[in-house]
């Protein structure tokens, strides 16, 4: 029998909620009754799992507020959480928009005039998702709602970190019977998760570069694919034609938004030396006025570090950094108020592209800033990580960022901007290096994932074909 798992209260450090993960024998009889469901849900047709989704989108309207709430309580913040649920309606809306044209079987000639062929998909049965628990419901669902319109079941596992938000979304679930019949949410923590890859056809995973090894290690040897949205360690450059008022602001928001624990922030910065003294004033300037979600969650937009042992990699990044001479300019330690874990935004100036702040994720609103004498210099410091993500440049003109971003390693290249992918869902990307394997998760084609293609080959020949053998 599974032991209940405490959870903790990121904004008082209290326990206060607790999960009961199901068993294998429980795990596996969830997943056998979605399998079997999810052939009616494929043969259904695409028209009617748009309009059961558009109908759970009406009723996770009603649940707003239970959502929203206990994401509040999961993560200590409250703008971002009230984004999150945004976008899961949003995203619904843009699926069952696109997927019709994505869906279409095609009909096409061949080389040979007789023999017809017909383009058509088979969806994997079951898709498992393991989600972490810096977004907890938007990473729950961003691969979740393709799935089922390209006409998968699935089963989710959110983080054991943050899952309060799993009861009233299954509430939601449960106002929808067809959508329940597909669609499960279990809590647990990693033993449920690797039960669950055991389970699946397919396997979505977002979270950390060890543990999606392991997701890969263990999906390969079931010879099922495994799609990993991994770590990251963003780079930002900034050229000495960079307009730094700009540049400042947008940094600022992509190393800070969510209290820096998104895959996707800015952790470290690369600016033209005869521009950095300049820069740097601009955001310790800015990064001051940044306020924290205390001692109210409405106080600020900073909320906690809801890992406790997030913050202790934080902490412990800025002690080797300080170790190894860096200045810090504002914020520069883990603080504990009322019990909750806080980051204020820290500058870091003096640093050496050696240190851990520079080469290992740290999920936190930590800026370092390394001045660099080149464009050249400041390419092959940010190609130097085990990480591949995303990036940002910025500069005068268009044509000389994109110049600069063509010859970054990374996935995605936001220009005169920053973290862009946490906003638009169209690009295309995939992850270079460690940070991710498989079919981008963003833009049209990412339903594709869920399908396999499958191709009828029809002989429309009256007469006899020359390849047969003559009697």
């Amino acid at each position: 029998m599974n032991q209940p798992i405490a959870i903790r209260n990121p904004r008082t450090g209290q326990t206060d909620y607790e999960i009961l993960p199901p068993d294998i024998t429980q795990l596996q009889a969830i997943c056998d009754r979605l399998r079997c469901a999810q052939v009616e849900w494929q043969q259904s047709g695409l028209g009617l799992r748009i309009e059961t989704l558009q109908t759970w989108k009406q009723v996770l309207s009603d649940y707003r507020s239970e959502l929203v709430g206990a994401l509040i309580v999961d993560t200590g913040r409250q703008s971002v959480s009230e984004l999150e649920f945004d976008s899961l309606l949003n995203m619904i809306d843009r699926w069952c928009r696109l997927a019709p044209a994505l869906l279409q079987p095609t009909e096409q000639t061949t080389a040979i005039p007789f023999i017809q062929l017909h383009q058509s998909t088979a969806p994997y049965p079951l898709v498992g998702i393991i989600s972490p628990w810096n977004f907890p419901l938007l990473l729950a669902t961003i691969d979740l709602i393709p799935a089922l319109l390209a006409g998968c079941a699935a089963i989710v596992k959110p983080s054991e970190i943050t899952p309060r938000f799993i009861a009233p979304l299954m509430a939601a679930i449960a106002q929808v019977p067809l959508l329940q019949e597909v669609l499960h949410c279990v809590a647990g923590d990693g033993q449920t998760g690797a039960a669950i890859v055991g389970q699946v056809d397919a396997v979505c995973f977002t979270g950390s570069v060890a543990t999606g090894r392991r997701v890969a290690a263990q999906a390969a040897q079931r010879l099922i694919p495994a799609f990993l949205e991994l770590g990251g360690k963003d780079p930002a450059i900034v050229l000495e034609s960079a307009d730094l008022d700009r540049a400042s602001s947008a940094i600022l928001w992509g190393a800070t938004v969510n209290s820096g624990q998104s895959c996707l922030s800015i952790e470290r910065i690369y600016v033209a030396e005869t521009v950095a003294e300049p820069f740097v004033e601009q955001l310790v300037a800015k990064a001051k006025t940044v306020a924290l979600a205390y001692p109210e969650v409405e106080s600020g937009p900073l909320g906690p570090i809801i890992a406790v042992r997030q913050a202790d990699i934080i902490q412990a990044q800025l002690d080797d950094a300080y170790a190894h001479g860096a200045i810090a300019h504002c914020g520069g330690k883990v603080e504990t108020l009322a019990g909750g874990l806080w980051c204020r935004p820290t500058v870091l100036t003096q640093v050496q592209q050696s240190m851990a702040v520079m080469t290992a994720e740290t999920f936190g609103p930590i800026m370092p800033v390394l001045a660099v004498e080149s464009p050249k210099a400041a390419i092959a410091l940010a190609n130097d990580s085990a990480y591949g993500l995303s990036a940002a440049v910025f500069a005068g003109t268009t044509e000389e960022a994109r110049a600069v971003g063509q010859r970054l390693q990374a996935g995605a290249v936001s220009i005169n901007d920053a973290a862009l992918t946490a906003l638009i869902y169209e690009g295309e990307k995939q992850s270079f290096k460690d940070s991710g394997l498989g079919g981008s998760r963003m833009g049209a084609s990412s339903i594709q994932r869920f399908l396999r293609k499958q191709a009828f080959l029809i002989n429309t020949g009256a007469t006899a074909d020359p390849w047969w053998f003559t009697p």
